[in-house]
């Protein structure tokens, strides 16, 4: 029987791997994988690596600050660009390949700037347990040549989370996350003032201690999902919620019984 490889000795691969790049860009989010990656990529290759991120409507304002404040609190060598897949017809229809347009933008803008470093490794957080999603975001990897290092060390996010937490990562527990335009219904087109209405509903409850949610946009009604454990919360908060929520431009706010749920496209 196999000796299984423990989570340490993936780490080791994970940084040797790294060293071997002698540089490297990696597309950072400020998410669980992106800033782990981020992070051992800093420590292995020092200024020769550059954290790349993405200043664009489809990420809240509150993400970019804290991500942008942690990469300078690390001490990293940060890049922030701006990219364009909301002006992209293919992105805003909406059409379930909305991810592959997105990352694409991003990878190809990341090349532009890059090429003034010369030889340099494209590398984004995609991770084991991406391997059994429908990822449209793994094709574009493949079309730029993007490697995916946490993939080719076997790490998986509950591996992360707690590498992330030995090296005192603020992200170590951090709740998932996705872009704004992933709050539209497939098929449904997404418009930037709606993106920006969803992106204030969604810190009415961040500002109430709401750790894992999503605010789905369905024109004029608002369907949240939360974690199931938080509904009793949100029933004793519903009032001011509702209130709240209605203020960015909702008429009607549902709760979503099913709960928080990853990938949906409902």
């Amino acid at each position: 029987m196999p000796r299984m490889t423990s989570i340490e000795e993936k780490e080791q691969a994970l940084l040797e791997e790294l060293r071997s790049y002698g540089a490297i860009a990696v597309a950072y989010s400020g998410g669980v994988d992106s800033t782990y990656l981020a992070d051992c990529a800093h420590e292995a290759l020092g200024r020769n690596a550059m954290m790349v991120i993405a200043d664009s409507p489809s990420i809240p304002r509150e993400e970019l600050k804290q991500a942008v404040d942690m990469a300078t609190a690390r001490g990293w060598n940060l890049r922030v660009i701006k990219t364009g897949e909301h002006l992209s017809e293919e992105y805003l229809a909406n059409q379930g390949d909305r991810c592959f347009h997105c990352k694409n933008e991003l990878f190809t803008r990341m090349e532009d700037i890059l090429s003034e470093f010369g030889d340099i490794v494209l590398a984004h957080g995609a991770i084991e347990d991406d391997k059994g999603d429908v990822r449209p975001g793994a094709q574009a990897a493949a079309n730029h040549c993007v490697v995916a290092p946490l993939q080719n060390a076997g790490l998986y996010k509950r591996e992360i989370r707690i590498l992330s937490e030995r090296r005192g990562l603020p992200t170590a527990e951090k709740a998932s996350f996705a872009c704004l335009g992933s709050r539209f219904p497939t098929g449904t087109r997404i418009e930037l003032a709606a993106m920006t209405q969803v992106e204030k509903a969604e810190a009415v409850l961040r500002a109430r201690g709401y750790r894992q949610y999503r605010v789905r946009h369905h024109g004029d009604l608002c369907r949240i999902e939360i974690d199931p454990l938080d509904f009793d919360k949100l029933m004793d908060e519903r009032t001011a919620i509702v209130d709240a929520i209605r203020r960015t431009g909702y008429r009607f706010v549902a709760l979503d019984l099913s709960g928080y749920s990853t990938g949906s496209s409902a």
